[in-house]
């Protein structure tokens, strides 16, 4: 079960698609190639493989693994990923470390009563923005810290369309994740700057049209009644 964004765009793992422990995972193909967007906790990855070959013919290569930020939820499925597909695992180097050590408790693996795996990382981001190629598209990828250390999100277009993998956008800030909300709120900013036309984010799910996703990053940015960040 996956569920169809845009053409050759989906969101094909999350709660009510894979285990509910996963934040959102999504895949967008360029050509003969892919992009997986996060790779959930790895609780739900039997689920998580159907959903992909339900939306990607025998002949297209998953190309990249897109790790946004370090935190299980996120990150647990990753090297089941890359063993399934032979991809590349693509993340920022400030994050990188804490997967390379199994950092309990920076990954937020410890909140979910888990353990992190130390995988490593085929591709450390570094610096302000990386544009990857992929087949006839490209993603980039832009350093947005704050929730955690080395936080990213990845942007794309398709069919005309700015499409934004925000996947904490919302926090939360917490000590143990070393988040800085300076740093995040200065993220927030940027993105916001950006004027996209779909926030794909990792437990708020799809958030689309401009005006939509210019109103959920205020209301990050200044939270009410029921802040984001909680």
């Amino acid at each position: 079960m996956s569920i169809k964004i845009r053409n050759n765009l989906w969101q094909v793992g999350g709660r009510g698609l894979t285990d509910p422990s996963d934040a959102a995972i999504y895949l967008v193909r360029f050509g003969d190639k892919a992009a997986l967007i996060d790779a959930g906790s790895g609780l739900g990855q039997a689920q998580l493989i159907k959903n992909i070959t339900e939306c990607l013919e025998p002949h297209v290569k998953l190309e990249y693994l897109l790790l946004t930020h370090c935190h299980f939820d996120h990150t647990g499925g990753a090297n089941a990923v890359r063993d399934e597909y032979g991809c590349r695992i693509v993340m920022h180097e400030l994050d990188a470390v804490y997967i390379e050590s199994g950092d309990n408790r920076v990954t937020g693996a410890s909140w979910y009563g888990a353990r992190i795996k130390p995988f490593t990382i085929d591709i450390k981001l570094q610096g302000r923005e990386t544009t990857l190629d992929i087949d006839s598209g490209s993603v980039k990828a832009i350093f947005s810290p704050g929730h955690s250390p080395g936080s990213v999100v990845y942007t794309t277009e398709v069919d005309g369309e700015l499409i934004i993998f925000g996947q904490d956008a919302h926090g939360p800030i917490h000590s143990d994740l070393l988040s800085d909300e300076k740093q995040y709120l200065d993220s927030l900013t940027r993105i916001l700057n950006l004027n996209a036309d779909i926030l794909l984010e990792g437990h708020f799910g799809i958030i689309e049209t401009k005006k939509e996703v210019r109103e959920f990053i205020k209301n990050c940015i200044t939270p009410g009644p029921e802040p984001c960040r909680c």
